[in-house]
């Protein structure tokens, strides 16, 4: 297997700020843009070839990655003038595939971490004779999850909404968002309409008795759909809990980029990421976060799993707990910030303005 279809043309509403001038996928966790790391995983597997289906700010993927040739791979763009959801997004690169109608090509989603054996995954595919073959994972709870159970030999028998009640939960196994497909099955997704591949060209194809087979495979994942999350994420790339050969650098308790200044008595733990062009004040103390580019400390901030966006500015003595500051912001001096919250791109809150905590 030589093709991939990347699919990054979600606009990433759960993110937000985040992604209110970056497309998701371009968001930076552990020091790169997130798609790096998918791109060089699937370099790592054999990939040479791949599509990246392009919509919400499509503009800035290219001028990024280029024909992907620094990666290894050789990339190309092809860009939705509207929505077509994840089939039709999929039908919609399928003319710059140069595969056979049996072949496998690989498909995978832009917010999706995981340490997915990619090789493994085709080889079940090819070993079972299957059409189209999916990555499963399991979950402790998985009402939030479309549902997805095999028989003995993995072969997929059903796919489940999300269960609403505990006697509709009939397996732990869910849709992990990664896929291969005969070349063939692409080509008959209706083109130039949305298509949704969970809810329509799967149980199309189940009801039509194609073969599906499901891969169970228990490594890392992690859907990076919630700020949390994606904070997380970054945090495990440093940390080495989630595999990437793109993180630049040593794993370990840090990143810190090669133009941030950090102060000597700062104390950065948990993963955290000091992105390029930042400047950590005196004191600060950072736990479990990301700092993006330009992005500036005072002293004696104290700051745990948060994001702080690129160019943002953290007042001296400020408190962030869980909190998402976004691109450009300006935090005043000793405020205090928590539980979720988000402030928006160039916001400005003043001074000792804000005391947010959940039991308030």
């Amino acid at each position: 297997m030589t093709e991939a279809i990347l699919l990054v043309g979600g606009k990433g509403t759960r993110l937000r700020p985040l992604t209110a001038r970056t497309p998701k996928p371009m968001v930076p966790a552990a020091g790169v843009p997130f798609l790096t790391h998918q791109l060089a995983r699937a370099r790592a597997a054999g990939v040479e070839h791949i599509v990246l289906a392009t919509s919400y700010l499509a503009e800035v993927f290219e001028p990024y990655f280029g024909d992907g040739s620094a990666l290894g791979l050789h990339l190309e763009y092809v860009t939705e003038q509207e929505p077509l959801g994840t089939g039709g997004a999929i039908r919609n690169v399928a003319s710059r595939l140069h595969s056979g109608p049996d072949d496998p090509v690989l498909i995978f989603n832009g917010d999706i971490l995981t340490g997915l054996d990619i090789p493994a995954l085709v080889d079940t595919h090819r070993g079972s004779g299957a059409e189209v073959s999916l990555h499963l994972t399991r979950v402790e709870d998985p009402r939030a999850f479309g549902l997805v159970p095999t028989d003995g030999t993995g072969r997929v028998t059903a796919f489940l909404e999300k269960p609403q009640t505990p006697e509709e939960i009939v397996t732990d196994q869910v849709n992990a968002g990664a896929y291969v497909f005969n070349r063939s099955v692409i080509d008959t997704i209706p083109a130039g309409r949305p298509v949704s591949v969970e809810r329509e060209t799967f149980p199309g194809l189940l009801a039509a008795g194609a073969h599906l087979q499901g891969m169970v495979d228990s490594t890392y994942w992690l859907d990076l759909g919630t700020p949390q999350a994606f904070v997380r994420g970054s945090a495990d790339l440093v940390l080495g809990r989630a595999p990437s050969p793109a993180v630049p650098g040593r794993r370990g308790d840090r990143l810190v980029m090669e133009t941030a200044e950090v102060a000597a008595d700062a104390k950065l733990t948990g993963g955290t990421v000091a992105g390029p062009r930042t400047v950590i004040g005196p004191g600060a103390r950072i736990d479990g976060s990301a700092v993006l580019e330009g992005a500036v400390i005072e002293e004696g901030a104290r700051i745990r799993d948060s994001l702080i966006g690129a160019g943002a500015h953290i007042g001296a003595r400020t408190v962030l707990d869980g909190a998402v500051i976004g691109d450009g912001a300006r935090i005043g001096a000793d405020n205090e910030l928590r539980d979720g919250i988000r402030i928006w791109c160039d916001a400005e809150i003043p001074a000792a303005s804000v005391r947010f905590s959940s039991d308030q």
